[in-house]
């Protein structure tokens, strides 16, 4: 046995980014930090700055959590870079006198980015460039599950019950702001006003008068030139987890996970409810369904993952109607994942506690190519 074969796998996790999620990315990695099995893995925290910088940082998940009070933030550590070398790829330090010194190879990429610059193919497009196996979905499903415009056209072209939406692109807005605020006229209110490639609520207003909407779109607009419009949908929020199949079989799904927001200072599950506010919200798993219904959740999810595509973990996300009906309201390819989070609660309820999850997203991404597949 050589010496290589008893070295143990190589672990980058890459968080922070250039996103608006930047401090979730943040949080998300602390949990990961903290959880991820160190007598299996040899683990590499690197930070990527708000501008785009990866930088070597602090391997103590309370530097990156929310403990402090305070958001965390990457601000910069000793400059890396991921480079190709004959042995494959490694990361190299770069000094401040100019030297470059390598930190080892790399033997897997687990990307904790959430949002643009990280989550929407972006990276995972750089990664594939680099030959180097990663965690979690390709470029396409990344790309579409960033984008909540693209994504309801291919969930509708695979056949899901979409709610209502319109979509303003930054041309339209820049011809004509009135004409493409009339687009929306069609649409019943409360509407939800979102940047069409953002994530964890940031930007999301809800509209409940027309005097509302143009503040509500140049809002969104900060975060995104294009904007989704979405009518309310009465019903229950309720998502569901899936896992990919190891080898050629099926996606898994979890049991079902319900967000119900508490009545009082939040009008939906908004920023301030998911990150800050810890009384806003109830997150219930698994969520009590009629008989078959969360059956029926369960085969949805894995056929809206199967639709973009996906790859590794998804979350996807469904209004239960007081009808009976699930309308698909999003997918995230890189759903929050601390401890406490959605997904790796439902996964926990469903017989996959935390750490080995985290080791099922391993193997499945050290046992698929990179490339075409």
């Amino acid at each position: 046995m050589t010496q290589d074969s008893l070295r143990k796998p190589r672990i980058a996790l890459l968080f922070g980014g250039r996103s608006s999620e930047h401090a979730v990315s943040c949080v998300t990695a602390a949990g990961v930090l903290n959880a991820i099995d160190r007598e299996k893995y040899d683990v590499v925290p690197v930070g990527i700055t708000r501008s785009g910088s990866w930088s070597l940082v602090e391997q103590d998940p309370a530097d990156w959590s929310l403990s402090s009070g305070e958001a965390p933030e990457v601000a910069g550590g000793t400059p890396v870079r991921l480079a190709d070398v004959s042995a494959g790829s490694e990361l190299q330090a770069h000094d401040g006198n100019g030297s470059v010194r390598s930190l080892g190879g790399v033997d897997l990429v687990f990307p904790l980015l959430h949002g643009p610059f990280g989550e929407d193919g972006t990276l995972q497009g750089l990664l594939e460039l680099a030959d180097v196996p990663y965690v979690g979905s390709g470029v396409s499903a990344s790309a579409i599950g960033m984008d909540k415009h693209y994504m309801k056209v291919v969930f509708e072209a695979a056949g899901f019950d979409v709610g209502p939406y319109v979509v303003i692109t930054d041309k339209e807005w820049q011809r004509d702001p009135e004409a493409a605020l009339a687009t929306s006229g069609r649409l019943d209110y409360p509407l939800f006003v979102k940047p069409a490639r953002a994530g964890s609520s940031v930007g999301i207003s809800r509209v409940d008068d027309p005097s509302q909407l143009r503040a509500a779109v140049e809002a969104a607009r900060e975060h995104d030139p294009k904007v989704v419009i979405e009518a309310g949908i009465t019903g229950r929020e309720i998502e569901c987890g899936v896992l990919e199949g190891r080898g050629a079989s099926p996606a898994r799904a979890s049991l079902p996970g319900e967000i119900a927001v508490e009545a009082g200072a939040h009008t939906f599950y908004d920023f301030e409810a998911k990150y800050v506010d810890g009384a806003a919200a109830t997150l219930s798993c698994p969520a009590e369904l009629p008989e078959g219904a969360g059956e029926e959740l369960g085969r949805l999810a894995v056929a809206a993952f199967d639709a973009v595509g996906a790859e590794g973990l998804a979350r996807v996300d469904f209004f239960y109607t007081p009808d009976g009906r699930w309308v698909i309201n999003e997918i995230n390819t890189m759903p929050g994942f601390t401890p406490i989070s959605m997904y790796p609660q439902m996964w926990a309820a469903s017989g996959l506690p935390y750490r080995e999850l985290i080791d099922e997203l391993i193997w499945l991404a050290m046992n698929r190519r990179t490339g075409l597949r």
